[in-house]
């Protein structure tokens, strides 16, 4: 498994019933059910991960989960999951006041668009980046909505949800130096956050 997904396991704890929202090939959920005594569902797009869900032995539905979030009754679960995920839905805002509403505790994981690398590609060369972390061409990217870190903790502000713990990431989605914790924007490639609803 991804180190920053053993990460987003951890974060979630044991015996929970989870919600992991675009959960690609299952492979979070996989592990916390089997391993952490979590029961829960996925919720995929990609026609590919879904089947590869049910390969998995992974509960999930496919669809879209910015319409799956308001069909699902307050407090179903736990813990609602967005791993590298929020930058690619219609409306972030929404998407996270949706997940306060079905869990009281949440755990997104998410790029920094203002990571220095990044700023000073596009200043120097004039075109979008692409990194290991961000794969894409301006021109197939899923991500719709290029927010920084301090873009992130604004909107969870406004929307009353408290960070319970930050994770830096670096570019191979593994914890960074110490430098990173004294200018998280500038420097850390993502995070992961552990949230609480209001």
């Amino acid at each position: 498994m991804r180190y920053d997904l053993g990460i987003v396991a951890r974060m979630i704890g044991r015996g929970q019933n989870v919600l992991d929202l675009g959960c690609g090939d299952g492979e979070l959920l996989e592990t916390v059910i089997r391993d952490q005594g979590c029961r829960g569902v996925g919720v995929e797009t990609d026609p590919e991960d879904f089947h590869a869900c049910i390969a998995r032995g992974v509960p999930v539905t496919q669809g879209d989960l910015e319409k799956e979030l308001p069909a699902t009754a307050t407090g179903t679960y736990d813990v609602a999951v967005l791993s590298l995920t929020l930058q690619a839905v219609r409306r972030p805002d929404r998407v996270l006041g949706e997940m306060a509403r079905v869990a009281p505790r949440m755990v997104v994981s998410l790029p920094n668009f203002g990571q220095w690398r990044l700023r000073a590609s596009l200043a120097l060369k004039g075109k979008m980046p692409v990194t290991p972390l961000l794969p894409y061409e301006w021109y197939d990217t899923p991500n719709i909505h290029l927010c920084t870190l301090a873009d992130f903790e604004s909107l969870i502000g406004e929307l009353g949800i408290r960070v319970r713990e930050r994770v830096l990431l670096d570019s191979e989605g593994r914890q960074p130096g110490a430098a990173a914790r004294l200018a998280p924007n500038l420097l850390a490639e993502g995070a992961i956050y552990s949230l609480e609803s209001p």
